[in-house]
């Protein structure tokens, strides 16, 4: 494929390339030379699954394999027992190293759902991390200062706000960015959240002399609430270990314009056939349902087999199709400002009962029901995040969309 076929796959949903002239010019020498480049991406083994939240990365590394590129899927078995700051109020609790062995082990049986093992090299960076003397560790403390540490977003808010930063947390950048020096990456991928730490690597890789790292950040997947970033914690994630009529479910749960965002970051559809879906969409001759049912299916595949994808499928289109529930639902926005609300109460603010009150008896006469399910409990309270197909009588019915 030409430099300019490869730029493009390459660009597909990143958020920036640095530098992408960089880049550009690698992709030149690899072609002339015949050698691939090496790509890089960084896993912490700090939970033992992974959600679709993590494949974003995973997908833009097996576009690279696919130009015939060698990628390091890299397991920070070393960096884990220290604990990622980023994003972080406080300091992460350490995980010992018999955590890490473990989830290192789940993490590798997973990424092969997406990456050609054959030509995936799986590298552990306590490989060379744990060799390095006192005195080298030392030697690599003193290629930043103190000050450059607090220019990252997350040191620096936890410094004004008088908030508690461990010496061993400045230490994380540094050895993230030391491994590329290991590696002699020639690209290094991560999310937006990550742009310090891979700027510290290019850096690193000047001071020992190799060519910088390009550097290419990947935007944070929404998770089902659309809003905040997938992760378990919150409770909006996919994992790609749940059973298939889990995701399939999830995945026809998410809003249109999420769904165009999964397709961008997650789907194997080529450039132009997402074009064509978008166009579809946009002219109507493509309903977002199907267009949904599609990408659920693909997902499912691809962690369950076409099998279990077509019959999540049909066990999707059967609940629907027994509840009765129209493809056309109208989508309701709620921004409720608590964790958790009375059912009663998020009824009436999306217009299908009058009040509170009449949303309680409708209740007690086992009338509503909450995504398929009849709720008997009148002082339910269901969690405001992501989304929810709520149903009154035989007719009423309106999709929620809690915002974040």
């Amino acid at each position: 494929m030409t430099v300019a076929g490869q730029m493009e796959i390459i660009k597909r949903g990143t958020v920036e390339i640095l530098l992408e002239n960089e880049l550009r010019e690698k992709l030149e020498n690899s072609a002339r030379t015949g050698v691939p480049l090496k790509i890089k991406a960084g896993f912490d083994p700090t939970a033992p699954d992974l959600h679709l939240g993590h494949t974003v990365l995973l997908h833009k590394l097996r576009h690279f394999q696919q130009l015939g590129h060698d990628i390091y899927f890299l397991i920070g078995d070393f960096t884990g027992m220290i604990g990622d700051p980023t994003g972080k109020s406080e300091t992460r609790k350490a995980l010992s190293r018999e955590d890490v062995a473990r989830n290192a082990e789940t993490y590798k049986e997973q990424v092969f759902k997406i990456l050609d093992p054959v030509k995936t090299r799986v590298v552990f960076n306590s490989e060379w991390l744990a060799k390095l003397s006192a005195t080298e560790m030392i030697g690599l403390a003193a290629r930043y200062t103190v000050a450059r540490m607090l220019e990252r977003d997350d040191f620096g808010k936890r410094y004004a706000n008088q908030l508690p930063i461990s010496i061993h947390e400045f230490l994380y950048p540094l050895i993230q960015g030391y491994d590329s020096v290991a590696l002699e990456a020639d690209v290094e991928l991560g999310g937006t959240d990550q742009k310090f730490n891979l700027l510290v690597g290019r850096e690193l890789q000047r001071e020992w002399g190799q060519k910088p790292q390009t550097v290419i950040t990947m935007p944070l997947l929404e998770g089902l609430d659309g809003f905040n970033k997938m992760s378990k914690s919150l409770g909006n994630y996919i994992g790609i270990n749940e059973p298939a009529d889990e995701i399939f479910g999830k995945i026809m749960s998410i809003s249109d314009e999420l769904m165009i965002r999964y397709y961008e970051l997650l789907s194997d559809l080529s450039l132009t056939e997402l074009a064509n879906l978008k166009l579809g969409l946009r002219d109507r001759s493509i309903h977002p349902m199907d267009a949904k049912k599609q990408l659920g299916r693909e997902i499912v595949a691809r962690y369950h087999g076409l099998q279990a994808a077509a019959l999540a499928e049909e066990s999707f289109v059967k609940r629907f199709k027994d509840n009765q529930i129209p493809e056309d639902l109208a989508e309701v926005k709620l921004s409720p400002g608590t964790s958790h609300a009375l059912l009663c109460k998020v009824l009436a603010e999306a217009g299908l009962v009058k009040s509170n009150s009449e949303g309680r008896r409708a209740i007690l006469q086992g009338g509503v029901k909450l995504d398929g399910e009849k709720i008997a409990d009148e002082n339910l309270e269901i969690a405001c995040t992501g989304e929810h197909i709520l149903q009154v009588g035989k007719r009423r019915f309106a999709k929620i969309i809690f915002l974040g």
